[in-house]
């Protein structure tokens, strides 16, 4: 072994508890990067291995009625490769012992035309299950095989053989599950884009049965386009517009507006922006201890880097010595981060494969991965010491054979502001920190940077509270929604009203239209509200309630923006629904809303402009406390209600989901912060004790106690962490606007709201983690040796 290679060993040994927290300060970023980017690849591979092999549709419509023999004319279209028509209906489905409203969209399955598009796939069934083609014929007992989607059956706990019930069209029908099914159109599967696994499902079924359930014989209602190669998307859309008109079907879309498929893409956008902001923080930090600490060592060691250079050792040798120590270090972070980033990748996929079912999801570590995380912990090395190994290329031999030059004290800024009245160990502390500006300012940054990834990490749980107070509490002022198959005349509210328990109804009407604006087009709806709304309101991002004007629309100000229209513009509306009718309507007001691209009218106006009378498609209930199950009940036995969802079952549904994985990744984020807290403060800390060796010893021999010789590392740790605290968590909110504003997409938009009690438990993170620090530094001075620190060169 070479004298070089000894001494590294001897280096490491000596630094260890200082590489070691480096290495894990790295071993954060890299892990993060790898967590996120590995778990996101993970899910596109599983995303674009279904959609190849279940042939995903590029285009969707849906549509009232028409016949099958439509979809050959529709072929022929140019662009168009192939067409699947199918007819579905949504549903309410029923457990035994179970209150709960349950949502079904039912979909028919026809084995004399095998689907081309959109395959489902079966989960542990074979091509010789009776069940693999089909679900089959109504049973003797005249109950209807289904195949169910994965995540409703496991949600609820069914199994093969299990049964439920559902109103078909005014008409209970037992249903039996025959097989667990899986859809490229519902990977995400919930009602409205709420993840709701418990409270809708999706029921393939034999196609004969439910159209002769819905009159449907030899019709179809909903319509999936395969583009051709360089088919144009837009131009197929507008073809399909023209072509399904007549049979009220101008709805046509891409993928981009495919629930799932949206949900799935916003999905994949956030986690891209969290693994480039969380991981630069970290290697960023990373970099400034390298940077610290080699620049320490090489001053202590100047006699021996002179006794190289004496001896003959090339400039080139005794850096690439230096630069091997810091290698070694992050190469050990980089193997911590990688096998952490593997681990806590194969967790966070498994959280997402509880929102998105894929037939083979599993999680993978692409080797782009790997080579990128070593690339970027090389930059952090390379980068953090060049300063440092620079500073020996220019250490002349007899100039570092003399001991440096004594540091340059003054009077601090307090005593030159005229603040006299300083205790001797404050004034030593704050001319210590002033003597190296720099050093002292990037140890604050250092600390402050781990109170706002705390922040970061615990903002989510904030946002996530704050949404669910604003659209279930605010908005959503009702217990129980229900919603016609077709609107039908408002006066329906009465008979609703006269259930018992029902204490007030609103009536509601959402229309599809496309908005257009010049060249600029955006598919919407209007939703049509009371005018001076009570249960069912539009609340901004700032918890006020928007009114409605008279006449014209509310957008959101994404609509808006996306439109390029202002207050006092006028829009023409195509209206998607019925006969064909275009309208001119003024935009009145915009409004700062979390939740989608929406457009908003008052009932009356909207239903005046449209001609079809006082119309209502929906009704929003208030319910007295104890009513809500016999509500739901009694709305089972109305053949014109669609369907009907209880506010509280929702919630529920929700947050039994979202509260433990808000849970896991603060939990994450916090301990990655506490690293950093501990490798800022810790390093700092032994540094000083390594370059004030001397004058501690001297001042133990001089009378002080352990306490007070203590009080002069520590004390200025103190200080470091004090300062660091507002500025850190000034930063959290900063850090915390950047990060909604990249992830705002047409879907959501994340408000910024930082509870006190975020701000408190960073703060008490940050300062448990420095006071674990200044144990272990305090160790250190209580065995100092003072006859070896004494030993000094005059």
């Amino acid at each position: 072994m070479k004298a070089l290679d000894r001494k590294l060993l001897r280096d490491l040994r000596t630094l260890w508890s200082q590489a070691l927290t480096i290495a894990l300060v790295v071993a954060s970023g890299v892990a993060g990067f790898i967590t996120t980017l590995s778990a996101v690849d993970s899910l596109e591979a599983a995303r674009d291995r279904f959609y190849a092999e279940a042939h995903f549709a590029d285009v969707f419509a849906a549509l009232k009625r028409a016949p099958l023999a439509l979809a050959d004319e529709l072929r022929g279209l140019p662009g168009v490769a192939d067409v699947q028509t199918t007819l579905e209906m949504a549903v309410r489905v029923e457990r035994d012992g179970s209150s709960e409203p349950i949502i079904g969209q039912m979909i028919g399955v026809d084995p004399r035309r095998p689907a081309r598009l959109n395959q489902v796939s079966l989960r542990g069934a074979r091509p010789v299950d009776p069940a693999f083609f089909t679900p089959g014929k109504p049973l003797p007992d005249g109950a209807l095989p289904v195949w169910v989607s994965e995540v409703f059956a496991t949600a609820n706990g069914l199994k093969p053989g299990a049964r439920l019930s559902a109103l078909i069209n005014g008409k209970r029908r037992t249903l039996q599950l025959v097989a667990v099914a899986l859809s490229p159109e519902y990977v995400f599967a919930g009602l409205w884009g709420m993840p709701d696994q418990r409270g809708f499902g999706v029921f393939w079924v034999d196609h004969e049965a439910l159209a002769a359930a819905y009159d449907m014989t030899g019709a179809f209602n909903q319509l999936a386009v395969k583009l051709a190669p360089g088919g144009d998307e837009r131009a197929v859309i507008d073809a399909l517009g023209l072509r399904l008109a007549a049979y009220g079907g101008r709805q046509a879309h891409g993928r981009a507006d495919q629930v799932s498929h949206a949900m799935l893409n916003n999905e994949v956008k956030e986690q891209q922006v969290i693994a480039t902001l969380l991981p630069a923080i970290f290697l960023a930090v990373a970099a400034f201890l390298l940077n610290v600490v080699i620049s320490r060592l090489v001053a202590t060691q100047r006699e021996q880097i002179a006794a190289l250079k004496a001896l003959g050792y090339a400039n080139r040798r005794i850096a690439g010595h230096y630069l091997t120590m810091v290698l070694a270090i992050v190469a050990l972070g980089l193997a911590i981060g990688v096998a952490l980033g593997e681990v806590l990748g194969g967790l966070f996929v498994g959280l997402y494969a509880e929102f998105f079912r894929f037939p083979v999801f599993e999680h993978r570590m692409a080797p782009w991965l790997v080579l990128v995380s070593g690339a970027l912990t090389l930059a952090t090395a390379v980068l953090g010491t060049l300063s440092a190994i620079a500073g020996i290329v220019r250490l002349a031999p007899a100039e570092a054979m003399r001991p440096p030059a004594p540091g340059r004290y003054r009077r601090t800024l307090l005593e030159r502001l005229g603040l006299q009245r300083i205790g001797t160990t404050t004034r030593m502390i704050l001319r210590q920190m002033e003597r190296r500006p720099w050093r002292t300012a990037l140890s604050i940054g250092g600390v402050a940077a781990s109170v706002a990834i705390v922040v970061l990490g615990n903002f989510f749980r904030d946002a996530i509270e704050f949404i669910v107070d604003a659209q279930f509490n605010l908005t959503m002022r009702n217990q129980v929604a229900v919603w016609a198959i077709d609107p039908l005349d408002a006066g329906a509210a009465r008979e609703l009203a006269r259930l018992p328990g029902v204490d007030a109804v609103e009536p509601t009407r959402f229309v599809s239209v496309t908005l257009v604006n010049g060249h600029r087009r955006e598919r919407s709806q209007i939703r049509g509200y009371a005018p001076v709304p009570e249960l069912y309101r539009i609340i901004d991002v700032d918890l006020r309630a928007a009114a409605l004007p008279p006449d014209g629309l509310v957008l959101t100000d994404r609509l808006a923006a996306k439109l390029g229209v202002r207050v006092g513009d006028r829009l023409r509306v195509e209206v998607l629904e019925g006969r064909e009718r275009t309208l001119d309507l003024r935009v009145d007001a915009t409004v700062r809303e979390m939740m989608g691209l929406n457009a908003y009218m008052a009932r009356p106006a909207l239903n005046r402009l449209l001609g079809d009378g006082d119309l209502a498609g929906g009704f929003m209930l208030a319910i007295a406390p104890g009513h809500e199950a016999a509500v739901l009940k009694a709305t089972q036995a109305m053949p014109r209600v669609a369907g009907a969802f209880s506010k509280a079952t929702m919630l529920r549904n929700m947050e039994e989901i979202s509260a433990r994985n808000i849970r896991i990744m603060s939990t994450v984020l916090t301990i990655f912060a506490s690293v950093i807290a501990v490798g800022v403060v810790y390093n700092n800390a032994r540094i000083a004790l390594a370059e004030r060796g001397w004058e501690l010893a001297s001042l133990r021999v001089l009378g002080f106690t352990r306490a007070e010789v203590s009080a002069l590392l520590l004390g200025e740790m103190a200080i470091v962490v004090a300062l660091a605290l507002p500025l850190g968590m000034l930063a959290g909110w900063g850090l915390v606007h950047a990060l909604a504003g990249a992830l705002q997409s047409d879907q959501f938009l994340f408000p910024v709201i930082i509870r006190p009690r975020t701000f408190a438990w960073a703060a008490v993170c940050v300062v448990l983690a420095a006071v674990a620090s200044a144990l272990v530094v305090r160790r250190h001075i209580d065995r100092l040796d003072m006859v070896a620190a004494l030993k000094t060169r005059e």
